[in-house]
């Protein structure tokens, strides 16, 4: 399956500059409990060897990425310097729908519904398209998991405290464990796609009772280059925050992005990415669900929420 589900994507942004939850999707994260025994004795060790810790956490962020037990219908709301755009997503085997629903917090127009819905609708009645996206996030997540197999090698790790979890972030009542962390000068970067990871660094969030990463803060502190299809650097200064959470029966997604990146694309060609996008409303919809089902339910979901607003309007006071 393809969209935001645990960690799948939740790097995406970092190796692809956009994000494709589920892959992420950022998406369906299972059942990943360690026995409170073995928790309990990881707690006490982990602070000796930090990178140990990393290392099983990025081993269970990739094995719920394999897995696909659960998908979701959510809302994502992304914030720019010039508007905020709020969509509702639905994962499916196929790929990750989505449907704009507003625009800076107002519903759409007739006009820009019929717009938005034709949109989605391209992927229904032109199978080569649904093809292309389908591919699209198949290759992001193939970039997102090479980032997070590199984690526990790339750099090197320092205890920097605990922390309690919180709404958004972790699952409510564990205790997360700050790990700061640095280049490692022994890491050689396998491929192009590891090299902005030579430039970073900041400090994880690990939920040492699941071994999930709760938050990810990373900064860059030199100019990095990149190569994934295009050529071109990132600035020194640039900045990614991602937290995820458990949003029932031990099921992780991401709850939040925060991107501020500016850099040159072939060369030449400005780039500048300044962005937050909050994901909420997680909802379980069948596991078998085609995308042309997910569109009718989006639109759906679309007319019932515009209908619950439009109540509230009229019998408030």
């Amino acid at each position: 399956m393809v969209h935001f589900t645990p960690l799948r994507n939740w790097l995406v942004a970092l190796t692809a500059g956009s994000v494709t939850r589920r892959p992420a999707a950022a998406g369906a994260w299972l059942l990943l409990l360690a026995p409170s025994m073995f928790a309990a004795q990881a707690t006490v060790s982990s602070y000796h060897d930090p990178a140990e810790l990393v290392r099983k956490a990025v081993q269970n962020e990739i094995k719920a990425a394999n897995e696909d037990g659960f998908h979701f219908m959510f809302r994502g709301t992304k914030t720019t310097p010039k508007e905020s755009t709020t969509r509702l997503y639905v994962e499916t085997k196929e790929a990750t729908a989505g449907l704009v629903i507003a625009y800076n917090g107002k519903p759409l127009t007739a006009e820009q519904r019929r717009t938005e819905e034709a949109r989605i609708e391209r992927f229904v009645n032109h199978p080569e398209e649904l093809r292309r996206k389908r591919e699209q996030e198949r290759e992001n997540s193939e970039r997102t998991m090479k980032i997070m197999r590199a984690l526990p090698d790339a750099f090197l790790y320092d205890y920097a405290g605990e922390e309690a979890a919180a709404p958004g972030m972790g699952r409510p009542g564990d205790t997360l464990v700050k790990l700061k962390f640095r280049p490692n000068p022994r890491y050689q970067p396998p491929s192009r796609v590891e090299d902005v990871l030579t430039g970073m660094q900041g400090y994880v969030l690990v939920d040492q009772a699941h071994y999930r990463l709760a938050r990810i803060d990373g900064t860059l502190f030199k100019d990095v280059s990149f190569g994934w299809g295009i050529l071109g650097h990132l600035d020194r200064g640039g900045r990614f925050v991602v937290q995820q959470e458990d949003v029932g029966d031990n099921n992780w997604e991401i709850s939040s992005m925060t991107l501020q990146f500016t850099g040159k694309i072939l060369l030449f060609k400005n780039l500048s990415i300044t962005s937050t996008e909050v994901f909420s409303d997680f909802k379980p919809v069948p596991v078998d669900l085609t995308f042309a089902q997910a569109v009718e339910l989006l639109k759906k979901e679309e007319t019932s929420q515009v209908a619950d607003k439009a109540c509230c309007r009229k019998n408030r006071p």
